[in-house]
């Protein structure tokens, strides 16, 4: 009797190993949807208030619009789950995860972006910041045909592991990394501008099928390109990444440590590191 106990023990034991090393599978609480998306939206010391507000209104118009509706509504499931976090060396989700089906659950999700708009002293840290969207697509509870996290910037990182690092165990995970890299010259002073950010997004940021980069050079392009960039998102056709020719420059946009570089040369100006 006491082998029979000790024989079922030994089967029981080896069935919940099984089961833990077996590949995560749909379960019945996930939900299929055409596309999860990460809005990642930079909040960094570089952006002034001004232009906080004008992303969370750019994101708002584009997202109203007759084009991104349309683009939802083209996918197989006509579904999309969205969530839009605003990153600079810490992240904070501001609409956590949400479907997208309806106009209205389009509108919906653009009134909360604007009801409120908050400043930021903070460094600059892509790296985690994908990181973390990685995270929040691998722990919800939907199954997207595509994945795929959408980070804005107006510079490079410096802070945390080092870029190149991060997007490659992203892309790794089946994850798809498109970039708005933001050219604008509104925020902190030239000494930390970096020329060609596009090329450093395309080089250095963005990665998998499909990865595209839409460069913003004014303020008064941004809810244009956001809602280019949504469109191209949901209807999945794969665009040709727009990046302007590589020119001769002291700051080299190819040098994906460009960030960490130019922070160490002008660190000293910061009352804290």
């Amino acid at each position: 009797m006491v082998g029979h106990r000790d024989g079922m023990k030994t089967v029981l034991a080896l069935l919940i190993a099984v089961g833990l090393f077996l590949p995560r599978a749909a379960t019945a609480q996930e939900l299929e949807v055409d596309l999860e998306l990460v809005l990642m939206v930079d909040v960094s010391r570089s952006m002034t208030e001004r232009e906080l507000e004008i992303q969370r209104k750019g994101y708002a118009e584009a997202l109203r619009s007759d084009e991104v509706f349309a683009a939802l509504q083209s996918g197989l499931l006509q579904t999309v789950a969205v969530t839009y976090v605003e990153w600079a060396g810490t992240q904070e989700i501001v609409v956590d995860w949400r479907l997208l089906h309806s106009r209205d659950d389009l509108n919906a999700f653009a009134d909360v972006l604007i009801s409120r708009f908050d400043p930021a002293l903070r460094r600059t840290s892509i790296s985690e910041a994908l990181l973390f969207g990685e995270f929040l697509i691998e722990t919800n509870k939907y199954k997207g045909l595509r994945r795929v996290i959408d980070i804005s910037g107006d510079g490079p990182n410096n802070q945390g592991r080092t870029v190149t690092v991060a997007r490659d165990a992203v892309v790794a995970s089946g994850i798809t990394i498109n970039g708005l890299p933001l050219l604008t010259r509104e925020g902190m002073d030239s000494s930390w501008h970096l020329e060609n950010l596009d090329i450093y997004y395309e080089t250095c940021v963005i990665g998998g099928p499909g990865a595209f980069v839409i460069p913003v050079f004014d303020w008064d392009d941004f809810a244009e390109a956001v809602k280019r960039k949504l469109v191209l998102e949901m209807v999945s056709r794969p665009p040709q990444a727009e990046i302007v020719p590589v020119q001769s420059l002291q700051r080299d946009p190819t040098d994906c440590r460009i960030g960490e570089k130019i922070w160490q040369d002008r660190r000293r100006y910061w009352d804290s590191p």
